[in-house]
C-alpha cells in the first residue's frame, strides 16, 4: 500500500480540475493506493507540508460533476521555480521529508512548461538519491505550447471561448454605419495557438477576423497600419485578433518579470488602438479578453474536459507501472474522425521548451491564418457540458478558504 499526492500549478484553465478528477478517480479505484492527498498551492504545498486529504474533500458524484465544470485550480496554484539541486538541495530534502512522513509513493503535477521543469528536476533528484517516489507530469496550458504533445488540456476550452466571443464582437461591430476598427488582444506570449484559433470563424462563414497577428509572424507597426488601411477599403468594420506577445517597442512591456524570467506583457491591444487612432483617425476600440479566456467554463469544450480527465488517469497508471520523470502526451492519429492516443515521454523532452505554430498555418502576408490550420483546431472545441445551475448561474466546487490561506 502507498499514498499519492496531486498538485496543480501555473495559470488557471477550464480543464485543470478535470485532470484532478481523472487522477483522483483512477487512484480511488486502485487497491494499492490508500490516501490521496492534494498539495495546496502546487509544489509550495509539498515544501511547506500543506496537504489535504482529497477523500475528505471529494465525497460524492455531485462533487465530481461540480469539479468538472469548475474553472481555475481548486487546490490553488503557484509559480515557484525549484533551484538546481546540485546548487542547493535543501528544498529537495524538505520535500522528501514531507513525502516520506505521509508515505507518499507517487506525486502528480498538473501544469504547463514551468511545472514540467519541476517534474524534471524533482524526478532526477529522487532517482539520483535512490528515493523510490514516482513523479509524473500531467499537461495543461491554454497556450498549447508544450512540446511533443499534439495539444494540451485547457486549450480547447479557451479556443472555444475566443471563437465564440469573437463572433459576438463581430455582431456588435456591424450595427453602426461609420467605419470602425476593433482590436482584440488574446493570450499568447511566444506562441500564437490561441490567437490563431480565432480563424475557426472563417470555417463558420465569417470574414472576420480580417487580420490575425501571432508572435511567430514578422510584425511591424508600419505594415500593420498598411494592412488596416487595406481592409478598411473593403469593409465598414474591421476586426483584428492579436497575440499579446507580438513584437512591439520595448516601452509597451512592463519591464517586470516572474520567477521564471518571463516578462509581464502589458497592453498590446491598447497600444495598437492608439496607433490606429493617431495614424488613421477612425473609430477604434481595443478589447483585452484577459482571464476570461482561461476561466469561462460555461463555454468549456466537452472534448477538452474528457481528455483532461483521461490523460490524468493515464498518468496514474503510468506511475503504477513503475515509470517516473515522465509527462503524459497526446498523439493525434486522425483529424476526421478525430482520434488520439495517450503516451508518456521523458520530462526533459518537454521542460523549458516551447512548441510554436507550424509555418504553414500562417499566410504568406504574415497577417492571417491559413485554412490548413482548421482541421487541427476544429475537433478540440467540440461538445458542451451539461451544467449544474443555481438560480440561473453555473455552480462551482470550492473548498474552505482557510485551506488555501
Amino acid at each position: 500500500m502507498m499514498n499519492i499526492a496531486i498538485a496543480q500549478s501555473g495559470g488557471p484553465t477550464c480543464a485543470i480540475n478535470a485532470s484532478l478528477v481523472g487522477a483522483f478517480k483512477e487512484a480511488f479505484k486502485e487497491s494499492s493506493i490508500d490516501a490521496i492527498f492534494g498539495s495546496v498551492n502546487g509544489i509550495e504545498g509539498l515544501i511547506e507540508n500543506r496537504l489535504i486529504d482529497l477523500k475528505d474533500m471529494i465525497k460524492s458524484t455531485r462533487d465530481i460533476e461540480l469539479l468538472l465544470q469548475t474553472p481555475s485550480t481548486v487546490l490553488g496554484s503557484c509559480r515557484y521555480k525549484l533551484p538546481d539541486w546540485h546548487d542547493d538541495a535543501r528544498i529537495y530534502e524538505k520535500i522528501v521529508e514531507n513525502l516520506n512522513a505521509r508515505q507518499i509513493g507517487a506525486f502528480f503535477y498538473i501544469g504547463g512548461n514551468d511545472s514540467m521543469d519541476t517534474v524534471n528536476k524533482l524526478s532526477q533528484y529522487l532517482t539520483e538519491h535512490n528515493v523510490d517516489i514516482k513523479v509524473i507530469g500531467i499537461p495543461k496550458t491554454i497556450d498549447n505550447d508544450l512540446c511533443v504533445t499534439d495539444h494540451t488540456p485547457g486549450f480547447g476550452s479557451a479556443a472555444k471561448y475566443v471563437v465564440t466571443t469573437m463572433r459576438e464582437i463581430v455582431r456588435d461591430s456591424l450595427v453602426y454605419s461609420i467605419p470602425s476598427v476593433t482590436v482584440v488582444e488574446i493570450m499568447g506570449r511566444h506562441a500564437g495557438w490561441l490567437t490563431a484559433s480565432s480563424a475557426i470563424l472563417h470555417h463558420l462563414g465569417e470574414s472576420a477576423p480580417h487580420l490575425i497577428y501571432v508572435p511567430e509572424a514578422k510584425f511591424t507597426v508600419d505594415k500593420f497600419i498598411a494592412d488596416v488601411r487595406q481592409e478598411m477599403s473593403k469593409r465598414q468594420a474591421v476586426i483584428i485578433a492579436v497575440s499579446e506577445g507580438v513584437s512591439v517597442p520595448e516601452d509597451v512591456l512592463s519591464g517586470v518579470v516572474d520567477n521564471f524570467g518571463h516578462k509581464y506583457l502589458s497592453g498590446i491591444g491598447k497600444y495598437l488602438e492608439g496607433v490606429i487612432r493617431n495614424e488613421i483617425g477612425c473609430k477604434v476600440r481595443s478589447i483585452e479578453l484577459n482571464v476570461m479566456q482561461r476561466c469561462s467554463s460555461h463555454l468549456a469544450s466537452l472534448t477538452d474536459i474528457k481528455e483532461a480527465e483521461s490523460i490524468a488517469a493515464a498518468g496514474v497508471r503510468c506511475a503504477l507501472n513503475g515509470d517516473t520523470g515522465k509527462v503524459m502526451v497526446f498523439r493525434r492519429i486522425s483529424d476526421a474522425p478525430y482520434t488520439v492516443s495517450i503516451e508518456s515521454v521523458a520530462a526533459d523532452q518537454i521542460a523549458n521548451k516551447e512548441k510554436f505554430l507550424p509555418k504553414e498555418f500562417v499566410n504568406g502576408a504574415q497577417n492571417n491564418i491559413d485554412d490548413a490550420a482548421l482541421p487541427y483546431f476544429l475537433p478540440l472545441i467540440q461538445g458542451e457540458l451539461g451544467l449544474i445551475m443555481d438560480q440561473g448561474v453555473p455552480c462551482h466546487f470550492t473548498i474552505r478558504d482557510s485551506i488555501l490561506s
